[in-house]
């Protein structure tokens, strides 16, 4: 039996109807104008000609970049440290947060103090420098890896999910058939949990991707360095070769010069979210509910 609508409450649906359609359109035409411009003729782009679909198509931008045989190189370290550092992040996340949630943890109140503590202070970028030095990181895997294991604020997040989902009973009933507390957490938690765990592996595995700092200043071996580094470098490069050309007065190669460097812009940015936009829709459903248990607090 459907429960008729007042006029108030149509209204109220039209109105919420009409904002999400608008936030749909401000957040879909920069992504769509994006991808329209990479394969687009950058005349018709600075001229406004091209303002949502593609004018001219060229698929330049995108055989320069990939050229490059360093952008391949990026990618499969890219990929190495995104999942290599999202195992991290959850190897050490998960435990954390749910010895945390539980009230029987010894010390809880002074370990949560310390953790915290880092959400508002730390050691600055030289100390934290010399500490990777001393640790022998400098040039490694590692430096990209270890120094970012954990997040508090994602840390809080998980604990908050195991404090509302995971009930007390289940893990008594656990202990009397004499499971151990790591059996409990690996065979029972764990496999309740997939909700925050999508959220967490996306969290870090967002940061990982787009992460260049860190290579910036811990990595000088170009065997090492990943995507986002090298996209760096074909951006600063184009706007060198473009300023050394306009004081040089060559007119006509710094036309043809600044088109290039426009086609290369686009193609860069959607090379380096491509892989993102594509894994998102698979973790949509886990995400949402991740998040909305996770930001409920007890």
């Amino acid at each position: 039996m459907s429960i008729k609508q007042t006029k108030s409450d149509k209204v109220f649906d039209i109105c919420n109807k009409l904002l999400v359609w608008f936030f749909i359109i401000i957040i879909s035409y920069p992504l769509i104008y994006i991808v329209s411009a990479s394969i687009s003729d950058p005349e018709y782009v600075n001229s406004g000609k091209m303002w949502l679909f593609p004018q001219g198509i060229t698929f330049e931008g995108y055989e320069r970049v990939f050229q490059n045989s360093e952008i391949w190189l990026g990618y499969r370290n890219t990929i190495f440290y995104t999942l290599f550092g999202t195992f991290i992040n959850l190897f050490v996340t998960l435990p954390m947060a749910y010895a945390l949630s539980r009230q029987q943890l010894v010390g809880k109140k002074v370990i949560m103090a310390m953790l915290v503590f880092t959400m508002f202070f730390e050691g600055g970028l030289i100390p934290t420098y010399l500490l990777i030095r001393d640790l022998g990181m400098i040039d490694t895997i590692w430096a990209m890896v270890l120094p970012n294991a954990a997040a508090m604020w994602n840390i809080i997040v998980t604990m908050t999910f195991f404090k509302v989902t995971i009930p007390r009973g289940l893990e008594e009933a656990a202990e009397i058939d004499g499971a151990s507390q790591i059996r409990t957490f690996l065979q029972i938690v764990l496999p309740l949990s997939a909700p925050i765990i999508a959220v967490m592996a996306l969290f870090y595995g967002v940061g990982h991707w787009n992460q260049y700092f860190n290579a910036l200043i811990y990595l000088q071996d170009r065997e090492l360095f990943p995507l986002q580094l090298f996209l760096r470098e074909i951006l600063v490069q184009q706007q060198l070769t473009t300023e050394l050309m306009q004081q040089s007065g060559a007119v006509e190669a710094l036309s043809e010069h600044a088109r290039i460097a426009d086609i290369i812009k686009y193609a860069v940015m959607i090379i380096s979210a491509a892989p993102l936009l594509i894994v998102y829709p698979f973790l949509q459903r886990f995400f949402l509910k991740g998040v909305m248990i996770g930001s409920i607090k007890e």
